[in-house]
C-alpha cells in the first residue's frame, strides 16, 4: 500500500488537508450534519459553487473550493438523495468517486467522515467496513493515485471506536495471511 489510512476523532472542518469529503445529498444542498458544519465554517461560497454544479447522481461526487476551511477543496460525496437514506451501494460508490476526484485534483491528503452513518441512517459498523475497504482498495489498487493519506475523521468516541475495531481487525487478518504465506514458503 503506497498510502496510509489514519483514524482521528474530531471535527472534520478543522482538518488541514488537501480535500475534505462532505457527506452530501445528490442535490448538493448543505443541510445538517457534516454538510451543515462545512457550510457554517466554510462560508457561503461552497454552497454557491454547489448550486452551480448540482444536482448529481446518488453515488457520484463533485468538487468545489473550500471557502474558509483549512483545505483546498471540498469533495461532495452524494451518499443519499435529499431526505432519503444511504445504503451500502451509495456509500461505496460515492467514496470511490471521491477518491477518484481527489486523484484528479492531485490531492495527497483527504479527510473523510462516516458517510451515510449520520442523517443517512446507514449502520456505523457497516459504514466503517465499507469505508475502510474502499480506502484500502484505492491505495492498493490505483497505481495512479496521488493520495498518500486517507484520514477518517470521526465525530465522537463511539464512531471512532467502531472504525478502530474494524481497521484493527483488517490489519490482523492481513498479518495472519502474511504469516501463513511465510509458513508455506518455508516448507
Amino acid at each position: 500500500m503506497s498510502g496510509r489510512i489514519v483514524l482521528v476523532e474530531g471535527d472534520i472542518t478543522e482538518q488541514a488537508v488537501d480535500a475534505i469529503v462532505n457527506a452530501a445529498n445528490s442535490q448538493l444542498v448543505l443541510g445538517a450534519g457534516v454538510a451543515g458544519a462545512i457550510r457554517a465554517r466554510g462560508g457561503p461560497s461552497i454552497q454557491e459553487e454547489c448550486d452551480a454544479i448540482g444536482p448529481i447522481q446518488v453515488g457520484d461526487a463533485a468538487v468545489t473550493g473550500a471557502g474558509d476551511l483549512p483545505a483546498r477543496f471540498v469533495i461532495h460525496a452524494a451518499g443519499m438523495p435529499p431526505g432519503g437514506s444511504a445504503d451500502e451501494e451509495s456509500v461505496r460508490s460515492s467514496l470511490r468517486r471521491s477518491f477518484e476526484r481527489a486523484r484528479e485534483k492531485g490531492c495527497q491528503t483527504v479527510a473523510v467522515p462516516a458517510i451515510g452513518a449520520g442523517i443517512g441512517g446507514f449502520s456505523m459498523q457497516r459504514c466503517a467496513e465499507v469505508s475502510l475497504e474502499e480506502a484500502r482498495r484505492h491505495l492498493e489498487g490505483d497505481t495512479d493515485t496521488t493520495l498518500t493519506e486517507i484520514r477518517f475523521v470521526l465525530f465522537g468516541e463511539p464512531a471512532y471506536r467502531i472504525f478502530e475495531m474494524v481497521h484493527d481487525q483488517a490489519r490482523v487478518v492481513a498479518q495472519m495471511e502474511r504469516l501463513e504465506m511465510a509458513r508455506r514458503q518455508t516448507r
